[in-house]
């Protein structure tokens, strides 16, 4: 004989369709605390956008007005157009490129090393290069400056670029670490089997370990690409010429000039930081994928 099983009851509900609610309940939660939470955090940029498009007198009225009425879009060109941030631009985007190349090639080399390869006194080694973590900036910014000058390097893009393709230079420290990490997240297994199909360590580096450390990579990239674009004390030590002035010195130079021209000063402010935003948005899954996998193994 077969079992019949017994029909359900009118008006039950499933197990699961029950824990249902009180997840979609708690992720409602969740993602209204987020947003409450992003509100603080997004108010100085908004601040900044409505008054680069408002009048300097409609900016200060009280209570504040969030839209503007009219838009004032000429304080874009006016602003951009006073000084030449076109140039200005150029030489930021230069740099910030060099930058990246130098640092992203050098400290993966370097990371490969400490992670994938085994040589006598490589835990010495890498505990002595984390230890330059620790050593202020401020410490080897005067040694520094006197060795580019002796070099006559100075007025030059070669003390902001330069030490970027030495591991460990120019802040390159924690991108070894970082890299380094993400790569014992590696299974060991296939550079096994690449080794005993004949390939070489450098083989193994550029067809096995960079292609499957692509997160980790984007975001050595944004934090890199970042801190180059945002830099102001590196070009006002060693860039004199106002034709090798990157956007950060020539939006402080704008600030001194235009002062009590707020729009002016609000809209080149907004034209600056807007290069980053749109960086992060494009990549910002791989930022958190690579952010998220560093340090996990195996």
């Amino acid at each position: 004989m077969t079992a019949v099983a017994a029909p359900e009851r009118a008006g039950s509900v499933a197990p699961t369709e029950g824990l249902r609610k009180p997840r979609r309940y708690g992720r409602a939660l969740l993602y209204l605390l987020l947003v409450a939470g992003s509100i603080p955090t997004l108010l100085p940029f908004v601040w900044l956008v409505r008054s680069a498009l408002m009048q300097d007198t409609q900016m200060f009225v009280s209570p504040p007005e969030w839209i503007p009425s009219p838009f004032q879009w000429s304080n874009f060109t006016e602003a951009l157009t006073a000084q030449p941030f076109g140039r200005y631009f150029v030489n930021t985007v230069v740099i910030a490129v060099l930058s990246v190349l130098g640092t992203v090639l050098t400290c993966s080399v370097a990371a490969f090393s400490f992670s994938r390869l085994r040589w006598r006194g490589r835990n010495i080694v890498f505990a002595l290069l984390l230890s330059g973590v620790m050593l202020p900036y401020a410490v080897t910014l005067i040694p520094t400056f006197v060795m580019w000058q002796e070099l006559g390097a100075l007025d030059t893009i070669a003390p902001l670029t330069v030490p970027s393709w030495f591991a460990g230079a120019g802040g390159g420290v924690f991108n070894v670490f970082l890299l380094r990490q993400f790569f014992l997240t590696i299974p060991f297994e296939l550079d096994e089997a690449a080794y005993i199909d004949g390939a070489s360590p450098w083989r193994v580096f550029w067809t096995i370990v960079m292609p499957l450390s692509k997160p980790a990579i984007i975001v050595v990239t944004i934090f890199t690409f970042i801190g180059t674009w945002n830099d102001f004390l590196g070009p006002l030590l060693y860039l004199q010429n106002e034709e090798n002035y990157t956007l950060s010195l020539g939006l402080a130079s704008f600030q001194s000039m235009y002062l009590t021209q707020w729009g002016y000063l609000m809209a080149a402010s907004a034209a600056v930081i807007a290069p980053i935003i749109v960086l992060f948005f494009v990549l910002q899954r791989y930022f958190i994928e690579g952010v998220t996998l560093t340090g996990i193994k195996n």
